[in-house]
């Protein structure tokens, strides 16, 4: 289903006009329009998810597909040294835009933005690992 009030609906079916890099029956990969860095992509399905705990599973794994051939395409072209593939989940987690997409952004060795997506670091006794582990753990 769509949702005729979203912008990466319309970005993904055609109805505005995109930078595509790829496009098949169930998704679109477009350059970003606020790139992080020279060759940022998002990979937008067609079909409207908010997120991941939205997205059927078997669209989420074609996403991860589909964000793989880009990359393999671009890399030589691009000459990057490297690739994120970033997803956000929630306002908190940096979601901007509530439609499932997965960012595509390659990292060069010289950018002065190499660390961008590192973040602070907490530590955690053997016993409260092993605790928050075992409160976590799929049964």
């Amino acid at each position: 289903m769509k949702d005729c009030n979203c912008i990466f609906c319309k970005l993904a079916n055609g109805d505005i006009p995109t930078n595509a890099l790829y496009e098949d029956d169930d998704f679109k990969v477009i350059m970003d329009a606020s790139p992080a860095t020279k060759g940022h992509a998002l990979v937008l399905p067609k079909e409207h998810y908010a997120d991941v705990y939205e997205i059927d599973p078997e669209v989420l794994g074609k996403a991860i597909q589909v964000g793989q051939k880009v990359i393999k395409h671009v890399t030589p072209i691009l000459k990057c040294d490297g690739y994120n593939l970033l997803q956000n989940n929630g306002e908190i987690a940096g979601q901007t835009v509530f439609h499932f997409h997965l960012h595509l952004i390659p990292r060069y060795k010289d950018a002065d933005n190499t660390n961008v997506l590192v973040t602070n670091h907490v530590s955690f006794t053997d016993e409260e690992m092993k605790e928050l582990c075992d409160n976590l753990k799929l049964n």
